[in-house]
């Protein structure tokens, strides 16, 4: 293994200090916290964070053949209907590869014969601990699965690049997917997943 470069291990600064909490909210899926700290400048604030009970797990299914399985479904939130690998969440007490599974068989109806980590993200690290995993999975396989009581889902098998494509024209916009995808070409183009996925994901 090779050194890592200076930046990785430069000096840190001081890290924040945390004061008091106070628990402003929470239901089964997490908790808005109001906590006092003390900033790495030594300056006193009122933080505001929220505190989450799932690991976000995610897989990009790709077949034989370079395409890949997607799921559509109604976001409420931003009110949009969005693309996205089967994902969902782990909870904290759960192997996210166990629940990353249970996602792909639920919203996909598949199971996969060979699994390769691809990601461990901090999705929005500055207010929430939200973290997430995803991976890569083949030689996939029908099984059954059963949906959780809000998902209405429309899924869709596509080329590997046109999923690319749909993500630099900005049509597909989930955190997840779009790094997932991203990093899948990466390990397709260096060699880390066999030559025959990746030329036909490559085209």
């Amino acid at each position: 293994m090779t050194d890592e470069p200076d930046w990785l291990t430069t000096d840190k600064p001081t890290p924040w200090e945390r004061g008091p909490a106070q628990s402003l909210f929470e239901n089964p899926w997490m908790e808005m916290i109001a906590q006092q700290a003390v900033a790495p400048t030594g300056r006193e604030v009122d933080y505001a964070w929220v505190h989450f009970r799932n690991v976000g797990v995610g897989v990009l299914p790709i077949h034989d053949d370079g395409t890949v399985v997607l799921v559509g479904q109604q976001r409420f939130t931003l009110a949009n209907f969005s693309w996205e690998m089967p994902e969902g969440g782990a909870p904290l007490e759960e192997d996210p590869f166990e629940g990353v599974k249970r996602e792909l068989a639920e919203e996909a109806r598949l199971r996969a014969g060979v699994w390769r980590p691809a990601l461990s993200m901090e999705l929005s690290n500055s207010i929430t601990d939200e973290r997430a995993m995803t991976w890569l999975a083949w030689d996939l396989s029908a099984c059954e699965g059963e949906l959780d009581g809000t998902e209405v889902l429309v899924l869709a098998r596509v080329p590997f690049q046109e999923l690319l494509a749909a993500i630099g024209r900005g049509q597909v916009r989930d955190a997840m997917t779009v790094a997932t995808a991203y990093k899948a070409h990466h390990m397709a183009v260096t060699g880390e997943l066999p030559p025959k996925l990746a030329r036909a994901m490559l085209g």
